[in-house]
């Protein structure tokens, strides 16, 4: 999720938007000439501001689509998918500025959330809340924890659609010199599925699924967890905790130990949130292929 609309969006509509009222109070070539008889501008203005208003208005302030770009948050959302993010869950905020003009929540535990990555703001991220602000996480031995209480976390038989465990990976370039062909992405997402073991985990009011790979343990690579503590984080990364400050979250991704989150990062402020992600209603495999619908459902 790498481009924002409202870039376009919002010069586009209040330019036309500027050319409408204009020709209301003062041009009032609409009115004079008839229609389809004014300038480009007009017309143009006439036809589309008032569309592209309402689009500005409810992509902002109320659902906005996104399409998932990777497999960070498998198995609760796959390549491909296209999600609803209600944008008034955390809070009314204007395009663009992302100033909050109205308080209409917070994130809650285990919420999925986009939001603007903090280290650079124009690209979106979606990850899992794990841990508000004053919270401790720790993880200790595989077992997470939440201000010392551990996330009710039970071992479950999941079988994953090998549809979809074949769009694991994207085809293309994935290091200088080094291209991974369809065949060969299908084929590493099947062996990676081979190592898989799923979990039910239980945060706040959301029971939803997280995958982690055996025998690998990606938070030893996680460098913003040494920063952060030092003294209890491990070489293999398999002990490590944070205090989340005022104003700012954790986040981790579901797909455990293939997700480039919080613990590698650190904190989304409050400032970046963009909205709750409540729904998948699309997938659209990679290729020439079409759209499904067999997806379609809340998300937890």
């Amino acid at each position: 999720m790498d481009f924002d609309f409202n870039l376009v969006l919002v010069p586009l509509t209040l330019g036309l938007g500027l050319v409408w009222l204009l020709d209301k109070l003062v041009w009032k070539q609409r009115k004079s000439r008839g229609p389809g008889k004014e300038s480009w501008a007009v017309r143009w203005a006439y036809d589309f501001f008032p569309v592209l208003a309402v689009v500005l208005f409810v992509r902002s302030f109320l659902i906005e689509p996104f399409n998932i770009p990777s497999s960070s948050m498998v198995p609760t959302l796959y390549t491909g998918d296209f999600i609803a993010v209600n944008k008034y869950a955390y809070g009314v905020r204007l395009p663009l500025t992302y100033n909050k003009i109205i308080d209409t929540g917070s994130p809650e535990h285990g919420d999925v959330m986009v939001f603007r990555y903090p280290e650079n703001p124009s690209i979106y991220y979606i990850k899992r809340v794990i841990g508000l602000p004053g919270d401790t996480v720790s993880y200790d031995q595989g077992k997470l924890a939440i201000n010392n209480i551990a996330v009710d976390t039970k071992p479950i038989n999941f079988d994953a659609n090998p549809e979809l465990t074949s769009q694991l990976y994207s085809a293309g370039q994935v290091a200088p010199g080094q291209v991974l062909t369809e065949d060969g992405a299908v084929q590493m997402g099947q062996e990676e599925e081979e190592y898989a073991q799923y979990f039910q985990e239980t945060q706040g009011e959301h029971e939803h699924l997280v995958r982690y790979l055996n025998g690998m343990n990606s938070s030893q690579y996680a460098p913003f967890l040494q920063q952060q503590s030092p003294e209890v984080v491990d070489s293999e990364g398999m002990q490590w905790h944070v205090t989340v400050p005022e104003g700012q979250y954790f986040v981790m991704g579901d797909n455990r130990d293939r997700s480039a989150d919080g613990r590698f990062w650190g904190f989304v402020p409050d400032d970046n949130l963009a909205g709750k992600a409540v729904y998948i209603w699309m997938h659209k495999p990679p290729g020439l292929n079409l759209p499904t619908f067999a997806r379609n459902g809340a998300i937890d």
